[in-house]
């Protein structure tokens, strides 16, 4: 057996709507082999992981697991419920899990992850682990969870970000983390706000580099009438015992740009302490503050916005004696404490023992070897930093209001929205004594843990907080997202929808098969329907509205790049695709394709085609797995489809074409939106797949709430060579003409075959080719729909065969354009340039060439060099 791949899904996918990772496995020589058939498998599973029993599987209840491992499963399932299991274990968590069939003997195991790299470590394990018994070796197991949490440690959100994410979740606001540390995007398009831990964007830079600068913060306090210790900078151990001196008190002292409590040692009395501070002091900065050491409480207080949030009494790392054990003893006991981690990871730090635990030990005559009597509290350091294995009590109810101002405007002067304020006083809950209270220090970025999560009192929501600062409850957080899927039409949908909405005024950031558009202007070029190219107008703050084109390979392989869509649009299901990507059957497509109106949030618009019995009873299943809260929108050509009116009957909204009109109906109410023919992509209404897309296009415009005639302004400008190159573009070349189409399935060749019977033509000709991962069936249909619909045929091939021979799929539409008419014109000429050229050396009057293109830029270098003219439309026959 082989692992193929790994791969992470950070938004809703086919398999779930949480995030997930997807490990590839070739099953190989066990290809076909069921659990039962290898000896001892079974048991061993169960006797290494009693848990399994408790696996639900298909069953719906425990047991349901042990019953599929006694009956026979295949190995891609068994590894599936091993990684689920061992992420239990681990305490990183993946509850669900699906392994699907991707080809023969391929298999994808997929399971829910909370986090990347520890879930990524333990697929892999699972593997290894299962393929060692298969082959009745032995594989130890236990070192890989160990390493599974520190991965999950060393690569998850610390506390600070995750209460931060975890009160915009509750608000309904995306995030996107956008690094592996604590760089996190909230909310999209316009709306959106970066924070980094706790400094969001509107931290002022310049307030974040004077905090960082303890003696100049103290400086501009001191200016300011706050109460700051007495001391100076020193750069050398002289000039730190000199401060000393000149202090003439107990001392401080404290790196200059120091955080989280690291090299600061208190209540110095002696040179020689001085000296060995600075010393531990200049390990993390070359700048060393001496300072008076403050008799009194320790505290810490959070203001938000201008608001105090939270406070905390702070205390230092201790220990108690029990009368047996010595203080190195007591501190491994203590850091058994599950709530504390090696860094930020949990609501308390493990202590550390360091050159401060031991000097501060050692003033009082101690060292890590004693034993403190019983209920003896032995204090190992003088800071009380959570970073340095502190408590934090709450006391945010007990905040004096004198108190209150002089920490509010401490961090107004200072120039931070959300600061942290070291605070030492007698008493958090009486008046500000200038004589007895201080600042001691203000720090950026400050840690939250000690206030969500504090060792004794009450967890205060600080980071809903710091959300609400952001955005005002009200405010918005996202911008409107139309996602668009479909077999055809929908790049076109796309770039009507697009067209539309961009003449409001509104910035559009739009996806398509040619490229990532913003305002109209193409910053991407090349096919971006996938969830990379919708997070990239997600995270653009100059981005309006986003319109996606969201396409079956980017969902299949990556999911989408959006949590909600306002609107959901399917344009049609047709039997292309079969064969890619494990898709074997059109049910696998609607599968796939629904996923878009899946993940239309509730109260949001789902648009679909009334005239595709695919999409007629997708509101029903939806609803049955789902809660909907869903408006559903309908479309159809025909005014009398049967599926149209039963909405209608029910109240429901649709559109659909009568008499060349384009209407719009609400239960019994129709009114009429514009002319077909109007809209000049449609060729006079000839174009009836177009006509479809407008229809679609218009009822999404109206769901985004605009206006019929504003929509059906716009759509009378949107032109084919100019908004929809590559789409229906009709070209006229002499007496001639050439149309140029992206279509490559049997339902694009009848769609342009049905419209050029509704044109004037003496002989219409087709260059047609499709796509190598097509698999035979949809090849030779191509090629029957292309025989019953063009006078004459040339055939070409891609470029890109997609895994095909050399001619293979050539022959598959000659084969089959001969089986339905085999005296039709039908020339083989592999290369498109070269297909076109014969196409158009001898046209006759009035003739329709239709050049179905691999790649638009060669095709229209061929009509540039026949002085091709861009034209609107052929007269209508009589």
């Amino acid at each position: 057996m082989k692992i193929e791949d790994i791969r992470y899904i950070s938004g809703p996918n086919l398999y779930s709507h949480q995030p997930a990772m997807v490990m590839r496995i070739d099953l190989q020589e066990c290809a076909g082999k069921e659990s039962y058939e290898f000896p001892n498998l079974n048991q061993k599973l169960l006797d290494f992981f009693p848990g399994l029993r408790d696996h639900h599987c298909a069953k719906g209840e425990p047991g349901g697991f042990v019953e599929r491992l006694d009956e026979g499963t295949y190995l891609g399932h068994v590894i599936e419920h091993v990684a689920i299991e061992l992420a239990e274990l681990a305490g990183i968590g993946a509850s669900r899990g699906k392994t699907t069939y991707a080809a023969e003997g391929v298999y994808d195991v997929f399971v829910e992850c909370k986090n990347e790299a520890g879930m990524g470590h333990l697929l892999r394990t699972s593997f290894a682990l299962v393929d060692a018994l298969t082959r009745g070796e032995s594989y130890d197991w236990q070192p890989h969870i160990e390493e599974a949490k520190k991965l999950a440690a060393r690569t998850g959100l610390g506390q600070s970000t995750k209460a931060l994410v975890e009160a915009a979740q509750k608000r309904d606001i995306p995030y996107y983390r956008l690094n592996t540390g604590s760089l996190i995007q909230l909310g999209t398009g316009r709306h959106l706000k970066r924070i980094q831990a706790t400094i969001t964007e509107r931290t002022s830079c310049i307030g974040v580099d004077i905090a960082c600068d303890k003696e100049l913060t103290k400086q501009m306090l001191d200016l300011a009438a706050i109460p700051v210790p007495y001391g100076g900078v020193a750069y050398t151990e002289d000039e730190a015992v000199e401060q000393f001196r000149d202090i003439e008190r107990a001392v401080v002292v404290k790196p200059l740009d120091g955080n989280q409590g690291k090299g600061v040692s208190l209540n110095l009395v002696t040179e020689q302490e001085v000296r060995d501070a600075f010393r531990i002091a200049q390990g993390f900065s070359e700048a060393v503050i001496v300072e008076s050491y403050l008799e009194g409480r320790h505290y810490r207080v959070l203001v938000v916005g201008e608001q105090v949030v939270a406070a905390a009494e702070r205390m230092p790392a201790n220990v108690i004696g029990n009368g047996k054990s010595m203080i190195r003893e007591l501190i491994v006991e203590a850091n058994l404490d599950p709530r504390r981690g090696d860094g930020h990871e949990a609501p308390l730090t493990k202590i550390k023992i360091d050159d401060v635990m031991h000097n501060v030990l050692a003033r009082v005559g101690r060292n890590l070897d004693d034993i403190p009597h019983e209920g003896e509290v032995v204090v190992l350091r003088e800071n009380a930093n959570l970073s340095t294995g502190g408590i934090a009590i709450d006391v945010t109810g007990d905040v004096h209001p004198t108190i209150a101002e002089v920490c509010v405007r401490t961090a107004r002067i200072v120039g931070l929205d959300v600061c942290g304020i070291d605070l030492v006083c007698p008493n958090i809950a009486e008046p500000f004594d200038e004589a007895s209270s201080y600042v001691i220090e203000v720090n950026a970025a400050p840690g939250i843990r000690m206030h969500e999560t504090p060792s004794i009192g009450d967890p205060r929501s600080v980071g809903e907080a710091i959300v609400d600062m952001l955005y005002p409850p009200g405010q918005p957080s996202r911008i409107p997202v139309l996602s668009i899927t479909g077999t055809n039409g929908k790049t076109t949908t796309t770039r009507m929808i697009g067209h539309v909405i961009q003449t409001t005024g509104r910035t559009v950031g739009m996806t398509s098969t040619d490229g990532i558009y913003i305002n109209g202007k193409c910053i991407a070029k090349g096919d971006t329907t996938g969830p990379r190219s919708a997070r990239a107008i997600l995270s653009d703050p100059g981005v309006d509205v986003a319109v996606l084109e969201t396409a079956r390979g980017g969902m299949v392989r990556a999911g989408l790049g959006f949590d909600w869509a306002d609107v959901g649009i399917i344009t049609n299901i047709q039997p292309d695709h079969i064969g890619c990507d494990g898709i074997e059957t059109v049910e696998d497509l609607i599968q796939v394709k629904s996923l878009v109106v899946e993940r239309v949030r509730p109260g949001g618009v789902v648009i679909l085609n009334a005239d595709d019995p695919h999409l007629a009873e997708l509101p029903k299943k939806m609803k049955s797995r789902h809660r909907s809260g869903r408006k559903f929108v309908f479309f159809s050509l025909n005014p009398n489809s049967r599926v149209l009116r039963r909405h209608l009957s029910e109240g429901g909204t649709g559109y659909f074409f009568k008499d060349g009109w384009i209407i719009e109906a609400r239960g019994e109410h129709a009114r009429h939106v514009m002319r077909a023919s109007d809209i000049p992509v449609t060729m006079l209404g000839a174009a009836h797949f177009h006509v479809q897309n407008a229809m679609c296009a218009i009822a999404a415009c109206r769901a985004y709430g605009m206006s019929k005639e504003k929509i059906a302004s716009a759509l009378r400008e949107f032109r084919s060579d100019v908004h929809n190159p590559g789409r229906v573009n009709l070209y006229q070349v002499r007496n001639a003409y050439v149309m140029v189409d992206y279509g490559h399935n049997p339902h694009a060749f009848q769609a342009i075959c049905e419209m050029a019977g509704r044109m004037p033509n003496v002989r219409v000709t087709g260059v047609v080719g499709v796509p190598g991962d097509r698999n035979d069936d949809i090849v030779s249909e191509s090629g029957r729909a292309a025989a019953q619909g063009f006078h004459r045929l040339f055939v070409k091939e891609d470029v890109d065969l997609r895994g095909r021979r050399p001619g293979e799929v050539a022959t598959l539409l000659e084969q089959a354009i001969h089986s339905v008419s085999p005296d039709k014109e039908c020339r083989v000429i592999h290369n498109e340039v070269q297909a076109l050229e014969a196409a158009l050396s001898d046209l006759q009057d009035g003739e329709l060439v239709v050049v179905f293109y691999e790649k638009l830029a060669p095709v229209m270098d061929v009509l540039r060099k026949h002085e091709a003219v861009s034209v609107s439309h052929m007269s209508l026959k009589a």
